[in-house]
């Protein structure tokens, strides 16, 4: 697929405006009106938080009567321990494109308020209905752990990744989109799970008066903080790797887009049980399970996305040469573009030259360049909708704003990086390469 490079203009483009709510005529208004409303982002967003706070206040009162009061506070204290790491690691991982963080914060709250306010009503129906059938509550148990909680779990978080691939489509365009906003619903999750576990374990102990290093609560603490921290949302990236595929996959492949995030959520429910189901296996089980699985496969994902990532950085220098050769970029800019360390030097150096806003600008210059570079890339993927021609427009307009400072920052960083630019052989420049002589 091949799409023409649009003529460099300094001119502003001008956009159509939208018609207006007095346009529409008197007898259409009241079927008109609920739908403007609802699209009105103040509306959406309103309606979004307070369910989130209300599943919040609910889950919050199941776990403090629970755990009591002291459990509580005792659990919500030593579970925030992993929560501010996690979150620094999977926002590293985003550095190259990162997503809004209101995106970032609804998943993180839809883990620790909706999906664990689903598994905890739903694995205790199942658990007791289990129990009430068979009558073997020992045996509920461990079908419940290693069946049920897997299956609901991981398709409660996944729900999360689900909205905000249908809604917010255009701050999902790829693998590492998915593994970030599947890490933060994770964590999430997992942060309001460790309450529960966590204050349960310290109940236990005032009951029996045991404290310190034999005490429940420290080997719990052990075990899921220090040990597992990571567990959750390595089940949980797996689905997210199925949906950031899908977002690179076609449009017209619409079984593929459809099956991905499907098997990339059923590997996420398997690998779920099979952590649970350690104890299974004997004494020693769950450390088997630990090293001989788990290990590896968190080895092994931070790998991939990690590559992935740096794979982003080569997308931005194959793509963006295109517009530097139609004028919109100057000739330095996609190598300084494609390198961290030059967009750190040419946010430094605006912010030591200009001050604050100059740094801020040249930030956002680069934000609108990578989205360019990504939107261009999914285009000759046949991923993007009709809409692509506009948004390129958009983008293209917001980096000619921001072009007088962040051009000459960025030509800085590619000097001071040692960033050699060289047109590159293989871009198709319509017949014609301003470069060849």
């Amino acid at each position: 697929m091949t799409h023409s490079f649009p003529p460099h203009h300094p001119a502003v483009p001008a956009y159509e405006d939208q018609p207006s709510f007095d346009a529409v005529p008197e007898r259409a208004r009241w079927r008109y009106k609920p739908r403007r409303l609802w699209r009105s982002r103040v509306v959406r967003v309103g309606a979004v938080f307070t369910l989130l706070a209300l599943c919040g206040l609910v889950i919050l009162a199941l776990v403090r009567e629970q755990t009591g009061t002291q459990g509580f506070l005792v659990g919500l204290g030593l579970a925030m321990l992993p929560v501010p790491l996690l979150m620094a690691a999977f926002r590293w991982l985003d550095r190259v494109e990162p997503g809004p963080w209101r995106n970032l914060l609804f998943a993180f709250s839809w883990g620790a308020c909706a999906a664990a306010l689903v598994a905890i009503i739903a694995n205790s129906f199942a658990t007791r209905w289990i129990a009430t059938a068979t009558a073997d509550p020992a045996a509920a148990d461990t079908l419940g752990a290693t069946v049920i909680a897997p299956v609901v779990e991981e398709s409660a978080k996944a729900a999360a990744v689900l909205l905000l691939f249908l809604f917010r489509r255009r701050d999902f365009t790829g693998i590492v989109d998915g593994v970030v906003i599947a890490g933060f619903t994770a964590t999430g999750f997992a942060f309001t799970e460790n309450i529960l576990y966590l204050g349960n374990a310290f109940g236990e102990d005032q009951e029996f008066g045991t404290s310190g290093i034999a005490s429940v609560t420290a080997a719990t603490f052990f075990v899921r903080i220090v040990m597992s921290p990571f567990a959750h949302p390595l089940f949980t990236v797996l689905t997210g790797i199925g949906f950031g595929i899908a977002a690179l996959t076609a449009r017209r492949k619409r079984v593929r887009r459809v099956a991905l995030p499907l098997l990339g959520l059923a590997l996420a429910m398997g690998v779920h049980a099979l952590w649970n189901g350690s104890a299974a296996f004997g004494p020693w089980g769950f450390y088997a399970v630990y090293g001989a699985f788990m290990v590896p496969a968190f080895g092994l994902l931070t790998w991939l996305v990690i590559w992935t990532r740096q794979r982003e950085l080569r997308t931005i220098s194959g793509e963006l040469p295109a517009y530097a050769a139609a004028g919109w970029l100057s000739p330095t800019e996609p190598l300084a573009l494609s390198s961290m360390r030059a967009r750190g030097l040419a946010r430094a150096y605006a912010a030591r030259s200009f001050g604050p806003a100059a740094a801020r600008a040249v930030g956002e210059y680069e934000a609108f360049a990578t989205s360019l570079a990504f939107l261009r890339h999914r285009a000759r993927r046949g991923a993007v909708g009709p809409d692509f021609v506009a948004r390129e427009q958009e983008l293209l307009h917001h980096l000619w704003q921001r072009k007088e400072m962040a051009g000459p920052a960025l030509t800085y960083a590619a000097r001071a990086t040692g960033r050699v630019w060289a047109p590159p052989p293989y871009l198709d420049y319509g017949g014609y390469n301003p470069y060849r002589s």
